[in-house]
C-alpha cells in the first residue's frame, strides 16, 4: 500500500507563491487587455482592422498557452479533459524517468572519474589539513566521534563477540604454522634479544633483593639429614653464583647461555613447522589456554584498561595524543602538497571507491527518487513543483500573447495583400 506524503512547505515558499501570483496576474491581464481591444475594434477596418486581428490572435495564443501550462498541474477549469493534470496523474512515471536519467547521465564510471580528476580531492585536502588550525579541528572532531563510539561500546557486547565468534575460530585455527613462522621471523631479526635482556635485568634485580625467598625455596628441598649450618652455607653459595651467572649473561651478548637459548628457540620454531608431536602439544596448549574461564576475564580486563586509557587521552584537549595526531596530519598535508605521486594514488583510490560504491549501490541510491516521488500526494506535488517553475512558465503565456498578436497582424496583412 502506498502512503501519500504531504510535502513540508519552507519559509521561501511564501515568497515564491507571491511572485507566482504576480506573474499569473500579469499574464491574465494581457489576455484581458487583448479581449477588450478585440471587442472595441470589432468590425473596424483600416488600421483598427490590423489592431483587431492582432488582438484576436493574442487571445488565441494566450488561451492556448494558458491551457498548455495549466494542463501540466491540473485539469483546466476542473474539466477532466484527456491528457491534462499530467504531473498529478503521471508523477510516478516522472519519478522513474528522473531515476533513469540520473543513473544514465550522472552515475557512470567515466563521468565520476572525470569529475574526481577535475576536483583534485587529494591536493585540496592536503592544502586544507596542512594548516595547523584545520588539522586541530579534524583531530577534535575525530576525538569526539571516537569517544562517543568507545563509550557506546559495551563490555558485554565485546565479551559476547569474543566468546561467541573469535574464540571458536581461534580454537579451530591451527596455531603451529603461525607460531612457527612468527618465531622464525623474530629469531631472524634478533627481535627477541630485547625481551631476553629485560628478563635478565629483572631476574638479576629479583635475586639481589629477594635472598630470603630464594633461600627459603631451596631450604625446603635441602636434605633433612644435613646440618642446618651446612645447608645455609650451600644455599648462600648457590645464591651468590646465581647472581654472578645472571650478571655474566646480561653483560655478554655472546654468552653461551644466550647461544643455547637461540638454538633452543630455533629448534622450537622448526618443530612447530615440521614436527607432528610438537604441533599436537602446541594445539593442546592453545585449546587449554583459550577455553580457560580466566582467559576471557583477563582479556576483558586488559581491554577495559586500554579503553579507559584511550578515553582519558582523547579527553585531554592539549594532551600529547591530540598534539601528536595534529602534527602528523599537518605533516601528511605538507607531503600531499609536495608529492604528486601520492596525490595521484589517493585520487585513484578515491575514484575506485566511488566507482565501487556506484556499481554496488547505485541502483539503490537512484531508487530513492522513485520511492520518494511515489509517496508524494499528487496534487500537493503538482502545487509544489508549480511553485518552483510556475513563474517561469507564465512567460510562455506572456510570449504566446505577444507573439500571437504579431502573427495575427502578419496574417491579416498577407490576407489583405492577396485579396
Amino acid at each position: 500500500m502506498t502512503i501519500s506524503m504531504k510535502l513540508p512547505e519552507g519559509a521561501a515558499d511564501a515568497d515564491r507563491r507571491r511572485r507566482l501570483r504576480r506573474m499569473k496576474s500579469l499574464a491574465g491581464g494581457l489576455l484581458l487587455v487583448a479581449a477588450v481591444v478585440y471587442l472595441l475594434t470589432l468590425h473596424d477596418d483600416g488600421f483598427l482592422g490590423y489592431v483587431n486581428a492582432g488582438a484576436e490572435a493574442s487571445m488565441v495564443g494566450a488561451i492556448a498557452d494558458w491551457f498548455a501550462v495549466t494542463a501540466l498541474f491540473r485539469h483546466p477549469l476542473g474539466l477532466p479533459i484527456p491528457h491534462t493534470a499530467l504531473i498529478p496523474r503521471r508523477k510516478d512515471d516522472f519519478g522513474k524517468s528522473l531515476e533513469d536519467f540520473v543513473q544514465e547521465n550522472f552515475l557512470q564510471e567515466e563521468i565520476i572519474r572525470e569529475r574526481l580528476v577535475a576536483a583534485r580531492p587529494a591536493e585540496r585536502a592536503g592544502i586544507w589539513i596542512s594548516d595547523p588550525a584545520n588539522a586541530a579541528k579534524v583531530v577534535a572532531e575525530g576525538s569526539s566521534l571516537l569517544t562517543i563510539g568507545l563509550r557506546r561500546l559495551r563490555d558485554e557486547d565485546v565479551a559476547s563477540l569474543v566468546s561467541d565468534v573469535l574464540l571458536p575460530r581461534l580454537v579451530n585455527e591451527p596455531i603451529s604454522p603461525i607460531a612457527g613462522n612468527l618465531l622464525s621471523e623474530v629469531l631472524r631479526d634478533d627481535a627477541h634479544h630485547g625481551l631476553v635482556d629485560l628478563v635478565l635485568e629483572e631476574g638479576h634485580h629479583w635475586l639481589i633483593h629477594n635472598q630470603a625467598t630464594f633461600s627459603a625455596v631451596l631450604g625446603e628441598r635441602a636434605p633433612w639429614w644435613a646440618p642446618d649450618r651446612l645447608n645455609e652455607v650451600v644455599i648462600d653459595r648457590i645464591h651468590l653464583e646465581a647472581i654472578r651467572w645472571v650478571a655474566d649473561i646480561r653483560a655478554d651478548p655472546d654468552h653461551r647461555a644466550r647461544k643455547a637459548l637461540d638454538s633452543l628457540l630455533e629448534q622450537l620454531a622448526e618443530d612447530l613447522l615440521t614436527n607432528p608431536g610438537t604441533q599436537e602439544r602446541a594445539e593442546r596448549l592453545k585449546t587449554r589456554l583459550l577455553e580457560h574461564p580466566q582467559f576471557l576475564a583477563s582479556g576483558m580486563a586488559v581491554f577495559d584498561a586500554l579503553k579507559q586509557a584511550l578515553l582519558d587521552a582523547l579527553g585531554e584537549v592539549d594532551g600529547p595524543l591530540r598534539a601528536r595526531a595534529a602534527d602528523e596530519l599537518v605533516a601528511f598535508g605538507v607531503r600531499l602538497g609536495s608529492d604528486p605521486a601520492l596525490r595521484e594514488t589517493l585520487d585513484t583510490w578515491a575514484a575506485d571507491a566511488a566507482v565501487f560504491g556506484v556499481r554496488r549501490y547505485g541502483g539503490e541510491l537512484t531508487a530513492v527518487i522513485t520511492h520518494t516521488v511515489a509517496r508524494w500526494d499528487g496534487r500537493e506535488a503538482a502545487s509544489r513543483i508549480e511553485l518552483q517553475v510556475g513563474r517561469d512558465l507564465q512567460f510562455i503565456r506572456i510570449n504566446g500573447t505577444i507573439v500571437g498578436g504579431l502573427v495575427g497582424v502578419l496574417i491579416h496583412a498577407i490576407a489583405g495583400a492577396v485579396s
